[in-house]
């Protein structure tokens, strides 16, 4: 792709932008490059093991400094859409396929965006709470209560995740009315309400499916589950969300950089 060509692409990716969300069209410059480069990278623009422009020809095209640009580079390196090597730039790596922040390896067929799909078992609504999955929380969360949802998430119509998620009440309009059907969770967060994930911890825990997820499942009695109990912590100064996250593994497995 020509240079040229790419100011055109940044030019309709922008327009796309500023009619999706106004919350976009609010982000510091740095998020607002994120996505645009982010939606070129997903739409194919941009494929798997070619460049992005230089630093210096973003920051011409898009009228910003340097640091902006590379804050905006780092947070795809860290979600996983590009590399960045010394002497060469930054390289495309693709759509990073997973659920969340989880990602999968198939053993039986390929995974990608077309194989997946989100039914709501629960949808949104806002509830009291006391403990989230074992961790603590704060006796603010605790005074503005927490919104539940539950989905299941199938690839290639086998159910492979199960979720329960609990979320802080904190500054979220409109966000029970959303529809979350084949929508992921983290990039409504992002691209709506500015949160992005940037840690957490999790326990790990293998246990016989119980009556309830054997039904998600459509798996026998004692079937083996993998459960993730898991806090995120997010770019919000003391905004965490919590999930427990029951897997199917028998023919995914759950992969990982270190």
């Amino acid at each position: 792709m020509s240079f040229y060509t790419y100011i055109y692409n940044c030019k309709f990716c922008c327009c796309q932008f500023t009619g999706e969300s106004m919350a976009i069209k609010k982000a510091p410059q740095y998020r607002q490059l994120y996505e645009q480069l982010r939606k070129l990278v997903e739409d194919g623009i941009y494929k798997n093991g070619e460049l992005l422009p230089s630093e210096n020809e973003l920051c011409a095209v898009h009228h910003l400094t340097r640091p902006t640009v590379r804050k905006a580079l780092d947070m795809l390196v860290n979600d996983g859409f590009i590399m960045r090597q010394q002497g060469k730039g930054s390289i495309v790596r693709g759509t990073p396929k997973g659920i969340g922040i989880l990602s999968l390896s198939g053993t039986t067929s390929a995974i990608g965006d077309e194989n997946l799909t989100t039914h709501i078992i629960v949808k949104p609504h806002i509830r009291k709470w006391d403990r989230a999955f074992g961790f603590d929380i704060s006796g603010e969360e605790k005074s503005v209560g927490y919104i539940h949802m539950e989905r299941l998430r199938l690839i290639n119509n086998v159910p492979v995740f199960y979720d329960i998620t609990m979320i802080p009440n904190m500054n979220l309009p409109r966000f029970t009315s959303r529809n979350f059907e084949n929508r992921s969770l983290f990039e409504i967060l992002r691209k709506h309400y500015q949160l992005q994930v940037t840690g957490g911890e999790q326990k790990i825990l293998a246990i016989k499916a119980d009556q309830k997820i054997r039904r998600h499942f459509r798996v026998s009695e004692n079937h083996p589950i993998l459960r993730l109990d898991r806090k995120l912590e997010t770019n919000r100064v003391g905004f965490c969300f919590y999930s427990q996250v029951y897997c199917n593994t028998e023919n995914y497995s759950l992969t990982g950089r270190f």
